[in-house]
């Protein structure tokens, strides 16, 4: 088609954007303004309207051949001669296909069939998704390609602008108008490409679901083996993700959010006139709030503001679930104890057993003076179950604060979730149940302590169930550790306070804080001083020991009186608190200045004082004194009953076989065989051809069964010692009813068996019960005896108390307040372990008769001195008429009338 004859029809005129050169020129040589009109495409372009001295453009100008191309669709439709002379050969092609037989066997037409039908299956979804593919492209293509034109035309009407300004023929207001139609034209063709792209991506998801189905079902189809499907395949890997990594739902969220606002405002763009900033932030509003779609005006902003609402409810409903799900989770959490504890200098103890609310009951009273402390409990326990059994205890935490967590004390996440890098002492509880698990938990639990990277400020107190296992812990945890055995300690505290009743009270006041404890200092001014000086230096103190510098730190307990103290040696004292004791500068008595002479007053002296003091008439000299006799404690046979069978027992007979005289009678009766009793006795290690001291005498039965127990000669017993048997220690309440009544029935045949004479004469002198009760002559029986019972529920320890029958070990209790003390300084450890072993020194109860005589008026710094002239240090004494023992006593410059029924604790030299 001619350029021509385009521009000659009718309806080419209405489809320029631009005069002609005729009207250009018409109007230029006007003398009147014309008035121009609102569209051009109504200007006449014919050739022969132009002046003579312009041309037209010719046919082949690269300018303006683009603008009068036009295509007619409608001649395509109409089918060309060959293809319909080719129609029927084709046909007939396709007929001769259909009439070839098949040469196959049947089997071979079966397989044919199912591989066709394959074929066709895969050939189809092809087909369809190239279909898809196709017109997408397409779309986008024309898209494009109305851009592309578009811009052109714009080029062209500015290009046409600038030569009608040039000439001066063209209004300002039609310059506008035309740019307005262009940039409608441009803004046009974004909007449909816009839609396109939203609708497009909108879509994309439901077909690429329907391709992975399709591919799920075709592997599954040619391979019957493959267990899991494409789609199961990628819902794990977004479980996967979703699980693993903890931002993944929140992201997906956000990004799912952003999608929306960008679809949203795609389409918006594409059915609205606005532009594309605004539209996107509509979308945002529709999807913040859905109620913002009702003012939207014509069909399509209203289905694509819906269509956003929905989105943006759904969007809002997820985000609702992740916020409650964070929540709750985090709530969950915190009642469960998994969150981290963030404290320093605290107190870890990990671990659950029965001593727990003994060792946080005296935590409590060491943190007192401090104004309180942190606690921090984890063990394999529910928090609230933790909480719970803690705020059951009946004690008051003093303003420490108990923090409870859950978790594995052999997992260093859950070691590092409790700050164990910062606490100042860690305290290893034992399991209850067997002994060699414990200790093997225990172990494991010290080298998960030693493999934190950040390393241990504090120290580690391990509590073990066997004496053999302590070498092991040792070696594994090395200068960090510090052990209690709490079956060893229980074992030789019964062993000494069945020769020495009432030392239960005593070891429960010094190894509680709630009275006096040991404490360990270091104080400058006291250099250069002897051990005899100190021991009268503190008045609410008592010195024991020295911790001696020049020896590497090693305590020393009862030193001689000619030690002197050297540059950096630190003293070891009794004292109510670790701020409540101080060295003074001179003892006094009632106010007056004291000395004491170290050499006994055998007779009268002469004593001749150089110099003056302003105090001189108030001088009181103190003589050391001598002792009434040189009284030498014998060591007598004694015949002891042991009741009961415990794990450790080799050990508590080898104790016991270092303490007794020899001759001494050591009766077992318990439930065990006696060839049992040998073996058992064997792999612990005893010997027993080596036992020089003691004899032992094997009974058998059943210590709750009255007959049994008549079987004994219960009357004729130093010391009973009732021990909570192997066989029900797992369970605190079973075992202290067990050791409640064997303490019951051998009372009652004790009582029963004196001489009614000897139980008048004891009805007597006790007043605290009924002449008839049963109480009573239970209290007479145990003038006789001495009977230890091993407790191991504190509930337990009102019954006896109350009763007065028995001398009790409250060994969960002894055992926490070891624990606690150790915890609090490790030092204590070295005393304690010396205090409790067969060698070196000990607690002994003393009569005063040993060191004065009746009615005699001593202060207690006398009686201290007095003491050293046995090699013993007086820590507190009990009078005859009291029930319990004063340790650590005020007022020691103060003097009292003695009497030889009252006694003295001291520590002493085993004998």
């Amino acid at each position: 088609m001619s350029l021509d004859s385009e521009s000659s029809s009718p309806s080419s005129s209405r489809d320029w954007f631009f005069p002609s050169p005729s009207f250009i020129h018409s109007t230029s040589h006007s003398p009147q303004s014309p008035t121009y009109p609102r569209k051009f495409s109504t200007i006449s372009t014919h050739p022969r309207s132009s002046p003579p001295h312009w041309k037209p453009p010719a046919h082949g100008d690269p300018k303006y051949g683009r603008l009068r191309r036009r295509v007619d669709f409608t001649r395509r439709s109409e089918k060309t001669p060959k293809q319909e002379g080719d129609g029927p050969v084709l046909a007939h092609k396709r007929d001769v296909s259909k009439a070839v037989p098949s040469e196959k066997t049947a089997a071979g037409e079966i397989g044919f069939r199912v591989f066709g039908q394959r074929v066709k299956i895969r050939w189809q979804m092809a087909f369809s998704l190239a279909i898809l593919i196709t017109a997408f492209g397409s779309l986008v293509h024309k898209n494009f390609s109305l851009h592309d034109q578009v811009i052109d035309l714009q080029d062209q009407i500015s290009i046409m602008n600038i030569r009608l300004q040039a000439c001066n023929m063209l209004d300002p207001l039609d310059t506008i108008s035309i740019s307005q139609e262009s940039d409608h034209l441009s803004s046009k063709g974004l909007k449909v490409l816009a839609l396109t792209i939203s609708i497009a991506l909108l879509s994309l998801p439901i077909f690429l679901f329907k391709y992975i189905d399709y591919i799920s079902k075709l592997r599954s189809s040619y391979n019957s083996s493959e267990k899991v499907s494409l789609n199961k395949q990628l819902e794990y890997r977004v479980d996967v993700v979703l699980s693993v990594h903890p931002y993944a739902k929140p992201l997906a969220l956000l990004v799912a959010t952003l999608l929306l606002i960008c679809l949203g405002g795609l389409a918006l763009f594409g059915v609205t006139d606005d532009s594309l900033a605004d539209c996107l932030w509509l979308s945002w509003t529709y999807v913040a709030d859905s109620g913002n779609h009702a003012n939207s005006e014509g069909m399509g902003p209203r289905l694509v503001s819906v269509s956003i609402s929905f989105g943006g409810m759904l969007i809002f409903a997820m985000m609702l679930g992740l916020v409650s799900d964070a929540i709750s989770e985090k709530l969950d959490s915190l009642r469960k104890g998994r969150s981290e504890v963030v404290e320093q200098n605290h107190t870890l103890i990990l671990g659950w057993s029965d001593k727990l609310g003994s060792l946080l009951n005296q935590l409590a009273i060491a943190n007192e003076s401090l104004g309180g402390g942190t606690v921090v409990v984890m063990a394999e326990r529910d928090k609230e179950e933790m909480e719970l059994d803690i705020a059951k205890m009946e004690f008051d935490f003093r303003g420490t604060s108990v923090i409870c967590r859950s978790g594995s004390p052999l997992i260093l996440a859950d070691l590092k979730k409790v700050s164990v890098s910062k606490a100042r002492a860690i305290i290893v509880l034992a399991d209850d149940g067997n002994a060699d698990q414990s200790d093997a938990r225990a172990l494991r639990t010290v080298l998960s302590l030693t493999g934190v990277k950040e390393g241990l400020r504090g120290h580690i107190v391990v509590e073990l169930s066997d004496l053999d296992n302590e070498v092991l812990v040792k070696l594994v945890g090395g200068e960090l550790v510090e052990t209690v055995v709490a079956h060893d300690v229980i074992g030789r505290l019964m062993i000494q306070c069945a020769r020495q009743p009432g030392l239960a009270q005593i070891w429960e006041d010094i190894l509680g804080f709630e009275n006096c404890e040991f404490y360990i200092k270091r104080w400058p001014q006291l250099d250069g001083m002897q051990f005899e000086d100190v021991l009268i230096s503190f008045p609410d103190a008592i010195p024991c020991g020295v911790k001696v510098a020049s020896r590497g730190g090693k305590i020393i307990l009862n030193p001689d009186d000619s030690y002197i103290l050297q540059e950096g040696d630190e003293v070891l004292v009794i004292a109510e608190d670790d701020d409540t004791y101080a060295p003074s500068t001179l003892p006094t008595v009632n106010g007056a200045s004291f000395m004491h002479i170290a050499r006994p007053a055998r007779k009268p002296q002469k004593i001749l004082l150089c110099g003056w003091r302003r105090d001189v008439d108030d001088m009181i000299v103190v003589w050391r004194g001598s002792l009434p006799r040189d009284f030498i404690v014998p060591k007598l046979m004694e015949k002891i009953l042991l009741c009961g069978w415990r794990r450790d027992m080799e050990d508590m007979i080898m104790v016991l076989d270092a303490f007794l005289a020899p001759g001494s009678e050591l009766w077992m009766f318990n439930e065990v065989v006696e060839s049992e009793r040998d073996r058992k006795l064997d792999d612990g290690g005893l010997d027993l051809s080596r036992l020089v001291n003691i004899q032992l005498v094997h009974r058998e039965g059943n210590a709750v069964i009255r007959r049994h127990l008549e079987s004994l000669p219960l009357e004729s017993f130093d010391s009973i010692l009732i021990l909570a048997d192997e066989s029900v220690e797992d369970s605190a309440i079973q075992a202290d009813s067990r050791s409640l009544a064997t303490l019951l029935l051998i009372r009652d045949i004790q009582a029963k068996r004196l001489p009614y004479r000897e139980a008048m004469v004891t009805r007597g002198q006790r007043g605290s019960f009924s002449r008839g009760s049963w109480i009573g002559e239970m209290q007479q029986a145990s003038d006789r005896s001495v009977i230890i019972s091993e407790i191991l529920d504190p509930r337990t320890k009102n019954l006896l108390s109350m009763s007065k029958i028995s001398d009790y070990v409250l060994s969960n209790e002894l055992v926490s307040m070891a624990l606690a003390m150790v915890a609090e300084d490790r030092q204590i450890n070295d005393v304690l372990e010396e205090l409790f072993a067969e060698e070196g020194n000990e607690l002994h109860i003393r009569l005063a008769e040993l060191y004065l005589h009746e009615g005699e008026e001593l202060s207690f710094y006398e009686m201290i001195l007095r003491a050293r002239q046995r090699r013993e240090i007086v820590i507190g004494y009990r009078l005859a008429n009291a029930e319990r023992a004063v340790i650590n006593p005020p007022a020691k410059n103060e003097r009292r009338r003695w009497s030889v029924k009252d006694v003295f604790v001291v520590i002493t030299e085993k004998e």
